[in-house]
């Protein structure tokens, strides 16, 4: 194990979590200003096991998050800079012909480590990007037959510029949906931009590494234990299917913009980010908010526009907003006067629960 300023036996505690990720993100906030959602999502993907999409304008900071945040971890860290002459042996590695001994060897690729940035993932064809699609759901690959497990924990963070066409492919959809998120980086403040000019050219910020991949992994296991509430399940199911059918839930407006509407994918992370979000937040079960704060990071890649919405320039982020005025999520389950009433009480009064959520 890495060594690091402590080590989370098991059982981990909510609180301890929040408390790691709250060094994590101390560490990172020494040489990145601002971006505090941006860089919330990062934690929930680390958490969530899932992998993330970011888009911005350039020099925004997104590939030296990224970079910060791998220094931060003291795991493997790889990075691939996308360019149009990128063949998939690149990424996923090869075959190798050994003229001395007359075999062939295997070559890994860098994907083979913890955090895989890759830096303007839109720049590389459709066939390069392609290649990540086993190493991100299965998080394997196959070269010559031959099956090859990556290290875990396992993430991958890509970048794109929204505003660059030329020489820049869109991602296939198949590896789109593999992205648990996609968050969007905007401008700072002017406050935030003097900080960061300030020190930008100032000396250069000391970091280290907080944790290990063996605490990381740890705190996942943890992330995978937090109580959701089948109503809270039911509601993300609900969300998602809203997309591919809106007219079946009040929504027949939408029914001609949406093409195609979010995979199962969705369902599964809304529930997994949620649960990351609640760990974050020193708890150790899930609440509405946690669930409907990150449904447009989770929906608006999902999103297939029609030709009809993009010639009348709808964004998915207004479509995904419609559908949250339209879905409620319920009322705050097991709730009380006195407080949340915990997953002990949730097993046994799932019913009442039940009730409460559909009045």
């Amino acid at each position: 194990m890495t060594d690091s300023p402590f080590t989370l036996q098991p059982p981990i505690k909510p609180e301890d979590v929040a408390a790691q990720m709250q060094r994590v993100l101390y560490e990172v906030k020494k040489v990145v200003v601002g971006q505090d959602a941006f860089l919330e999502r990062v934690l929930i993907a680390m958490l969530a096991q899932g992998h993330l999409l970011v888009e911005g304008m350039p020099g925004l900071a997104k590939t030296q998050t990224v970079k910060t945040l791998a220094t931060v971890l003291a795991g493997g860290f790889r990075r691939i800079q996308f360019t149009p002459d990128l063949v998939p042996a690149d990424l996923v590695g090869t075959r190798v012909f050994n003229q001395k001994t007359g075999d062939f060897t295997t070559s890994l690729g860098p994907v083979f480590t913890n955090l895989l940035l890759a830096d303007e993932i839109n720049r590389a064809p459709a066939k390069v990007q392609s290649a990540l699609l086993e190493v991100m759901q299965e998080r394997q690959v196959t070269i010559a037959g031959t099956t090859h497990r990556v290290a875990e924990p396992f993430l991958v963070m890509a970048t794109q510029n929204p505003i660059e066409t030329e020489g820049t492919y869109p991602l296939p959809e198949a590896q789109v949906d593999r992205f648990m998120m996609k968050v969007l980086v905007g401008y700072p403040s002017e406050e935030e931009e003097y900080a960061i000019v300030e020190r930008v050219t100032g000396p250069a910020a000391s970091i280290g590494p907080v944790i290990g991949s063996d605490e990381l992994l740890a705190l996942q296991k943890a992330c995978r234990r937090s109580f959701v509430e089948p109503s809270l399940i039911q509601y993300a199911v609900k969300l998602v299917n809203a997309t591919r059918d809106p007219a079946r839930h009040g929504l027949p407006e939408l029914t001609a913009q949406i093409a195609f509407g979010a995979s199962p994918r969705a369902s599964i992370h809304l529930i997994e980010g949620a649960r990351a979000l609640a760990l974050l937040r020193g708890r150790d079960y899930v609440l509405p908010e946690d669930v409907t704060e990150l449904v447009p990071d989770v929906l608006r890649h999902r999103l297939v526009l029609s030709y009809q919405a993009l010639a009348e320039g709808a964004a998915p982020d207004a479509l995904i907003a419609a559908l949250l005025r339209r879905i409620r999520p319920p009322a705050t389950p097991l709730a009380s006067r006195g407080g949340f009433a915990g997953p002990a009480a949730a097993r046994d009064g799932g019913e009442e629960a039940e009730k409460a959520a559909a009045a």
